[in-house]
């Protein structure tokens, strides 16, 4: 596993890092005791970091992994607005993960100056827990062009993880080009990157190897977090990046399958999942319906849903 640094003043880590996403219960792919063995191989293969976030409600599936290998560094994130909810937060992932230092700590999905404005009172916070040594870096994640740029010049920021993939999929604010423009400025700041959604929620799972050599061409961007959710996918993925040939048998075994969220015929149009979809992918005509083209299969709707309408299948 080639080793990469995040920026000036990140940690050299492994070039994968393992998204907790795809076991996590927001998706719904495996059980708790099967994304744990898939983590664990995952970190014997030599991935040596983890995202996850607190919307994932998977700390209790990833604290007893993560005690087997206490060097795997870990990455959480919050959406929270205040300095209270910032403490809250940072406890949480603390007493969740049974870790009493954090390694990396970020905003969630931070989508431009105007809103990193309004978390200001959770940054500052963020900041002084980086002071006491609780956190040891600290960043955003963003799905927004202007949340890179604003992010690039936030004072303290050291690591950013956005979403870009060679179609330019989920990005809410603009283009590929104009997102590939606003990594570079982070690059020149120093910025540590790593790629989110590079297969593009699934929608570029047909053609695998140029989604992941796509971004892993892209300069400043060090890193990328892959969903894995089969011990086939977390070999498919390394052996690629490490330029060994793929069996056929493995390539088979993790061909694309099409994925899509579904929307039960008992929902009731309460609207609060369009509030928390971060791709507007959601609308209401009496009930929730999907555009499934913006759709990035994040799972973030079901969490919220009352009557678990929503489901990813």
């Amino acid at each position: 596993m080639r080793a990469v640094k995040l920026g000036f003043r990140g940690p050299m880590v492994s070039e994968v890092c393992f998204g907790s996403l795809a076991i996590s219960p927001l998706q719904g792919r495996v059980t708790e005791s099967e994304g744990q063995a898939v983590l664990e191989y995952a970190i014997e293969r030599g991935v040596n970091w983890v995202d996850t976030a607190e919307i994932y409600a998977n700390y209790a599936q990833l604290k007893p992994v993560l005690a087997r290998h206490p060097d795997v560094r870990v990455v959480s994130k919050s959406y929270a607005v205040t300095g209270e909810q910032m403490r809250r937060s940072l406890e949480m992932a603390r007493q969740g993960l049974q870790r009493d230092v954090l390694d990396f700590f970020l905003l969630h999905e931070q989508e431009s100056a105007l809103t990193l404005r309004g978390h200001r009172e959770a940054w500052e916070e963020l900041l002084r827990a980086k002071e006491t040594g609780m956190v040891r870096w600290v960043g955003i994640s963003t799905h927004a062009v202007a949340g890179v740029r604003a992010g690039a010049l936030q004072p303290g920021l050291d690591v950013m993880h956005p979403i870009i993939n060679r179609q330019g999929i989920g990005i809410i604010d603009g283009t590929l080009e104009e997102m590939l423009e606003a990594i570079a400025f982070a690059q020149e700041l120093g910025i540590g990157l790593y790629a989110m959604k590079v297969f593009g929620g699934g929608h570029l799972g047909h053609s695998p190897q140029e989604a992941l050599d796509f971004v892993r061409a892209i300069p400043g961007v060090q890193a990328m977090a892959l969903g894995m959710s089969s011990q086939a996918e977390v070999d498919y993925n390394l052996r690629f990046l490490a330029g060994q040939k793929i069996p056929e048998v493995l390539a088979r075994a993790v061909q694309h399958r099409e994925r899509k969220l579904v929307v039960a015929e008992w929902c009731q149009g309460c609207g609060k999942c369009l509030e928390v979809c971060p791709q507007g992918a959601l609308y209401l005509e009496e009930q929730a319906k999907v555009n499934a083209e913006a759709c990035v299969l994040c799972g973030y709707c079901g969490r919220v849903c009352p009557h678990f309408c929503l489901k990813i299948v």
